[in-house]
């Protein structure tokens, strides 16, 4: 741990320490100040052993994992291990040891701890470099058959909601394509960066947001807003970043909402585990990677988004209660939410919206969803057939397709958009056999791709990806999809990154 820097700090490392905070907030420390949900979790134990049991498949097949399945990373399994609960079960339900426990702990801690942030145009890898990764490297301590089982207990606690994923009924689940909600919730797509607020059906306002780094992916899955927190505190984790960062905050000691070293903002709401809605964010990190599994604002769009959840949770929070808040930064106030207001986390990479748009997101966290099977899906929702569509239309889809079937790197995700289509192409033309062969090969050679970026990270040092390279998003227009489907965003926050500020919020966001 570094010693306290001489006071005359050059201008310039004191602001690049401030821009890699305000990328950092979300660490295992959210679980310190976030309400105790211990009880919560452990009612998920029966749930998780059951999807754990049945998770029992072969290492071979890794690398194809279905789009549906949330990607674990070491990173994740790090945070995980920050509920105290989460190893007690490992060690109850897969029959593990205290050593083993152990064990998995500090491989994932090694992880989460080797991952640097401060080059802002470094680029790591992917999320399936690191879900792969995690599986070897979990496979070195309990074996590959309980690494499997370890990875879907992780899956399933990671993407469940603070009650157990059984408790959120079908229709919140988004098994529809697009489905468009008809109660009160929040909605946030991870590939489209957007955030919506629902109520009672209606589309009330759309936000652009930050979203989890690759080797952070957001997860999916239905979670809960129950209180707010304005003028969090934040703890600075035991972590290379911290120390090499500056000396002005020192590990495991609070750092006040006030201070300018604080990254999460004027507010902060926990969703489950350690992730957060919150603020700290500068304008040009929204519709970017921002965050360690979290969902990130600029501060005045966090304070006006609490405001939103506050209303939709029967909290009597007045903008006056606000001002009041902020008037000693330096003190945190939780405000309970009577009803707690659902909040949904989608991986949607076609969707298509009410303005007769066919959205096409890029992969970013390399799940294959960006396939014909999965646009033919999305179209027959909606009642549009992808056969009846024109040929150029056609053409436009399947162009798109390819070019967003890309990680957040630019290469190409696991199931490349490509398949469906070059299948019936290899029937028509007698080569079904050799189509095969190909995907066969890519397929095998993803293991190989893994292990070599695994490596050169280990030999170079890694760093979190922050940046999507190269386009994020293709639209394309279809008339027949005009009154159906998602709602198109709602207010210009969506448009505009929220940078319409206060004079004030202005001068502070240029200080930073």
């Amino acid at each position: 741990m570094t010693t306290l820097q001489r006071a005359t700090l050059a201008v310039a490392a004191a602001l690049s320490f401030l821009i890699t905070l305000s990328l950092a907030g979300c660490t295992n420390a959210p679980v310190t100040n976030a309400p105790t949900t211990n009880a919560n979790a452990a009612n998920m134990n029966a749930t998780n052993t059951n999807a754990a049991s049945a998770a029992n498949v072969n290492a071979s097949s890794a690398v194809n994992t279905s789009a549906s399945e949330q990607p674990v990373t070491l990173a994740v399994l790090d945070a995980l291990f920050a509920d105290e609960s989460f190893g007690r079960d490992l060690k109850s339900k897969l029959q593990l040891s205290d050593d083993q426990i152990a064990q998995l702990h500090k491989v994932a801690a090694e992880e989460r701890n080797g991952l640097r942030e401060s080059d802002a145009n470094a680029q790591s890898g992917s999320t399936r470099d690191a879900t792969e990764r995690a599986r070897q490297r979990i496979g070195t301590v309990v074996g590959a058959d309980k690494a499997d089982q370890v990875i879907a207990f992780a899956r399933d606690r990671w993407s469940g909601d603070e009650g157990g994923p059984s408790s959120a009924p079908a229709s919140a689940t988004a098994n529809k394509s697009n489905e468009v909600p008809t109660d009160t919730r929040i909605v946030v797509n991870a590939p489209a960066f957007r955030m919506d607020i629902f109520e009672q059906g209606r589309l009330v306002k759309s936000y652009k947001v930050g979203i989890g780094y690759p080797e952070f992916p957001l997860p999916a899955g239905m979670r809960k807003a129950d209180q707010i927190i304005y003028n969090p505190e934040w703890t600075p984790p035991d972590e290379p970043w911290v120390e090499s960062g500056s000396s002005k905050v020192k590990v495991g000691e609070k750092v006040a909402s006030g201070s300018k070293l604080n990254p999460l903002g004027p507010v902060k709401i926990p969703i489950g585990l350690p992730s957060l809605i919150h603020g700290g964010k500068q304008p040009s990190r929204l519709g970017e990677f921002a965050s360690h599994g979290c969902v990130g604002l600029t501060n005045d769009l966090s304070l006006e988004v609490a405001r939103e959840i506050a209303r939709l949770g029967g909290a009597n929070v007045s903008d006056e209660d606000v001002k009041n808040y902020q008037q000693d930064k330096t003190k945190p106030k939780s405000v309970k939410l009577p009803q707690p207001v659902r909040v949904e986390l989608r991986y949607e990479t076609i969707v298509a919206t009410d303005d007769g748009k066919l959205h096409i997101y890029r992969d970013v966290y390399d799940r294959g969803t960006n396939t014909e099977e999965n646009l033919r899906k999305v179209l027959d929702a909606h009642g549009v057939s992808f056969d009846q569509l024109s040929d150029q239309q056609r053409a436009q889809l399947t162009d798109a397709l390819k070019q967003m079937a890309r990680d957040a790197l630019g290469h190409p995700a696991e199931g490349d958009g490509t398949e469906s289509m070059n299948a019936s192409a290899s029937n028509k033309n007698g080569n079904a056999s050799n189509a095969s062969a190909n995907a066969s090969n890519k397929n095998s050679n993803a293991s190989n791709k893994s292990d070599k970026n695994a490596n050169k990270a280990d030999a170079q040092g890694a760093h979190v990806t922050r940046n999507v390279k190269g386009q994020k998003e293709i639209v394309v227009e279809i008339e027949a999809l005009r009154g159906k489907g998602y709602p198109a965003p709602v207010g210009d926050a969506f448009s505009t990154n929220g940078q319409k500020q206060t004079a004030t919020a202005a001068k502070k966001e240029n200080r930073r």
